[in-house]
């Protein structure tokens, strides 16, 4: 019978499980146990002449049928031994010597006895006991080595694999220069990246920028204008990754912001009013700042709804996620004509939120660029009317 089968759980597997399994004996303790006692109760008339005169005692006969019982028995639990170790190491080649020699020795003591043929059961029954361990390393050693050849595979792939990594981190660093974190790991981790192929939304866009900007940077260090922008864009941006907007572009001291793209949003032009709110609650501590210096800043937001394409803009190394279209163009304008504190909307965006804010009419407003008036509304509280 061959024993060339190498099942993956192993003997560490076996040891691993041994809770399950109720394995409690070392490996091999029950065959070698079973061997010993046969080859003893064989030798047991020599053993007892030379061990019972030791404590003083007459030596006395054991009972040939007993010892035959004894002798094939002992053998029998050798075999059983060797059954269950087989299944630890998947080899059954010792298992079969051994009932070879069991029969070996069971037969000649019922049929036709000769002490030749009796050491030859022995020796194929001590045979299977040696071998058993040695199957066992066996299998060990080709467990190793098969783990040796897939780590050899592993690490042959290992620069592949962390250079496809490295890239993949890359990329999801570029997505959250304009999308939210949260954004940017759905599109990374689910491989929608086509979400960002150019294509046409219906998208609420918000614009802000500082007042009177180029007149507070002529009259302040460079360092101090730094240190206003950088704080400006800080909390901006942290505020619109709050409210899962898509920052478009950052330019100076300006900022565009887009809802309902990437990812669709339930409420877009709502969020962007609340958005604006909170981006004036914020850039009021900067104002007072620099207001106790002398210095005059405001910030104007500008607010519109409708359709515009989307998509990334750029080269290698360098690419934006941004918005084109009348849409944005009147975002843009209506910021330009927003007061200090001002939040400007346009018709469309005016009656998404008319009845959860108070709105106050503008009138239509001549916008550069655009090519008719556009009716403006200056956005209020976030009050339910009743």
């Amino acid at each position: 019978m061959s024993g060339n089968a190498e099942p993956e759980t192993g003997v560490i597997a076996a040891d691993a499980d041994e809770g399950d399994s109720g394995r409690k004996l070392p490996f091999g303790f029950v065959a070698y146990l079973g061997a010993g006692l046969s080859v003893a109760f064989c030798y047991a008339d020599v053993l007892i002449r030379l061990t019972v005169p030791l404590v003083g005692l007459e030596p006395v006969g054991i009972n040939p049928h007993l010892q035959a019982v004894l002798m094939w028995a002992s053998g029998l639990v050798a075999v059983l031994g060797l059954h269950w170790d087989a299944t630890q190491h998947g080899d059954r080649v010792p298992f079969a010597v051994g009932v070879a020699g069991v029969a070996i020795i069971a037969g000649t003591l019922y049929t036709f006895y000769d002490i030749l043929i009796l050491i030859l059961g022995y020796l194929f029954l001590v045979a299977a006991v040696l071998l058993n361990p040695i199957k066992l390393l066996a299998t060990l050693n080709r467990s190793v080595r098969s783990k040796a050849s897939e780590l050899a595979a592993l690490n042959a792939t290992l620069e592949d694999r962390v250079s496809d990594q490295v890239e993949e981190i890359e990329r999801l660093a570029r997505l959250k220069r304009f999308l939210s974190s949260e954004v940017a790991d759905l599109i990374t981790a689910g491989g929608k990246e086509s979400l960002l192929e150019s294509h046409r939304r219906m998208v609420a866009c918000l614009f802000c920028d500082v007042r009177n900007f180029t007149a507070f940077s002529d009259s302040v260090e460079p360092e101090e204008v730094m240190d206003v922008l950088q704080n400006v864009h800080s909390q901006m941006g942290g505020l619109v990754q709050s409210h899962g907007g898509t920052i478009g572009y950052r330019a100076g001291d300006g900022l565009m912001v887009i809802f309902n793209d990437p990812l669709p949003c339930d409420d877009p032009v709502m969020q962007a009013v609340t958005l604006a709110h909170e981006m004036k609650a914020a850039f009021a501590d900067v104002q007072a700042y620099w207001r106790r210096r002398g210095h005059e800043i405001g910030f104007g937001i500008g607010i519109s709804y409708g359709y515009a394409t989307l998509g990334l803009i750029g080269s290698e190394g360098r690419y934006d996620y941004t918005a084109i279209g009348n849409a944005v163009n009147i975002a843009a304008r209506l910021c330009d004509r927003a007061e200090d504190g001002e939040i400007l909307a346009d018709q469309r965006a005016k009656v998404e939120i008319e009845n959860r804010a108070r709105v106050e009419p503008m009138g239509p407003l001549d916008l550069k660029g655009i090519g008719k008036p556009v009716e403006a509304f200056k956005i209020g509280d976030l009050t339910r009317l009743s």
